[in-house]
């Protein structure tokens, strides 16, 4: 039993070293051989863990040779616009001016039904209402709105808005991040004189605490 649980922890930390190494993308956003990459090897993976009696060298080499190929073909695609065609394939415009290019749905074998669902996932029930649809590579449906009806923005109505930015987490369940601190040139003594403000004197009472770059701190107390 003990074989089997150390086989299974070598096989899973390899397997999660290797998906990522390959990059932070979700399932829905791979290209095909990249998912096909990761189903050869959880099969791989899956195959020494069941079974004692194979090396688990057998499991681990067939492993790293996919993802060196991954690696390889991954890099020729970014260096090369020819093989980036035929590696990853190119977008498809499914609508053009309000119009849908039924020839390239049947190319690709995309139904009516399909398109009308991801425009509706986009919050567009109008085909008349879409400059243009464009499926891209990884499978995810682009749509563009005609100009006069797309949302309006400030800068439509010619109105300048300020920097709004990102807040930094300074702390998570008690616990101070003292390098966020450091970045937003903050300090611990600055930190503790805004919570005194609201009678909280340990840090430890704070379930998270974030500072927004006008430099407000918001926080929320454990329960």
């Amino acid at each position: 039993m003990n074989l089997v649980i150390i086989r299974t922890l070598i096989l899973y930390a390899a397997v999660v070293i290797f998906l990522r190494i390959m990059g932070k993308r979700q399932i829905g956003q791979l290209q095909p051989y990249e998912l096909v990459v990761i189903i050869m090897i959880s099969e791989l993976a899956a195959i020494p863990m069941q079974n004692t009696g194979i090396p688990i060298i057998n499991g681990l080499v067939p492993i790293f040779i996919l993802f060196a190929a991954e690696v390889v073909l991954s890099f020729t695609a970014l260096k090369s616009e020819r093989a980036r065609g035929v590696i990853c394939g190119k977008p498809s415009i499914l609508i053009a001016n309000s119009r849908i290019n039924e020839e390239e749905m049947r190319r690709l074998r995309y139904n009516i039904n399909d398109l009308l669902e991801q425009l509706r996932l986009k919050d567009v029930t109008n085909i008349s209402d879409v400059e243009y649809a464009i499926l891209e590579t990884g499978g995810q449906l682009s749509v563009i709105l005609k100009s006069q009806k797309r949302p309006v923005e400030p800068a439509d109505l010619g109105i300048a808005t300020g920097y709004e930015g990102l807040s930094t987490t300074v702390v998570v369940d008690g616990h101070v991040i003292h390098e966020n601190l450091r970045k937003v040139f903050l300090n611990l003594d600055w930190l503790k004189a805004e919570l005194n403000k609201d009678g909280v004197r340990k840090f430890s009472d704070v379930f998270f605490a974030s500072v927004n770059p006008q430099g407000e701190l918001f926080y929320q107390l454990k329960q």
